[in-house]
């Protein structure tokens, strides 16, 4: 079907990869820590939509452009790091109060921030672009008059598999935590690493390079 081909190597493959650690990986867990279940679902799901634009972009062949332009790269990294960056000193500088609600009083608006927040980490990530671009093609048939849909419908099933296991990541760590969240005093520090994580993050990805 649309010269896919090796198809359970490719869910196999994209599971394995959805659990190695990233900016994705901690933005979750961050946010699990700090509003709980539906803050950790809120940014599962953001990235999500992150992932969805990388694929479409992957199908159409923009992330093309990042592999074969380095100015192209180069921007996209610098502003992926200075958002990543941007978030961790935001981090470093939160009041506890200002996190401290149970999963079950997070303000609507603070979870479609964390969602925003996560698509962004997302989207400005170029290694991501390039990964869905040299991983896609592997199992697509060199000779398929038709590549796109069959980059969506490989594309699609990875994001699908991929958020069902940062909900489920989401989901481990808000009960986790459902006692430190109560300590302002502890969730202050966990505010700090998290920051520091992401100022880490932001770093290494403007250090990057496209090749």
């Amino acid at each position: 079907m649309l010269g896919i081909h090796d198809f359970w190597l490719f869910v196999v493959s994209g599971l394995l990869l959805n659990v190695t650690p990233g900016p994705d990986t901690a933005f979750i867990v961050g946010r699990g820590l700090q509003f709980g279940w539906r803050g950790g679902a809120a940014a599962a799901l953001g990235i999500g939509a992150g992932c969805l634009v990388h694929v479409a972009a992957a199908a159409v062949g923009l992330s093309a452009l990042l592999m074969a332009s380095t100015l192209a790269f180069t921007a996209v990294k610098l502003i992926g790091a200075a958002y990543l960056i941007w978030l961790g000193v935001g981090l470093l500088l939160s009041r506890s109060a200002g996190f401290a609600a149970a999963s079950g009083d997070a303000p609507a608006l603070c979870l479609s921030q964390v969602f925003r927040q996560g698509m962004l980490t997302n989207v400005l990530n170029p290694k991501v672009a390039l990964f869905f671009l040299a991983f896609l093609p592997q199992f697509v048939d060199a000779e398929a008059p038709h590549k796109a849909p069959a980059f969506l419908v490989l594309g699609l099933i990875f994001v699908l598999n991929g958020t069902l296991y940062c909900l489920a990541l989401a989901a481990f760590a808000a009960r986790a935590a459902d006692r430190l969240r109560r300590s302002g005093t502890v969730l202050q520090w966990i505010n700090r690493g998290l920051g520091a994580l992401f100022i880490a993050l932001g770093l290494r990805v403007a250090l990057m390079e496209s090749r």
